[in-house]
C-alpha cells in the first residue's frame, strides 16, 4: 500500500502542486500587472 501512496505522490500530486503554484505566480503578475501597469520606464 505504501508504493501506491508514494507512486500517487510523485506521479500525481507534486506536478500538479508545481502546475497550480506557477499558474498562481502567473495570475498574481498578470493581476497585478493589469493594475499598476507594465514594467519599465514611465512614459514621457
Amino acid at each position: 500500500m505504501e508504493i501506491f501512496a508514494f507512486l500517487f505522490l510523485t506521479a500525481v500530486l507534486m506536478p500538479a502542486l508545481a502546475v497550480a503554484t506557477v499558474g498562481s505566480y502567473g495570475l498574481a503578475v498578470w493581476t497585478y500587472q493589469m493594475i499598476a501597469g507594465p514594467p519599465g520606464p514611465p512614459a514621457k
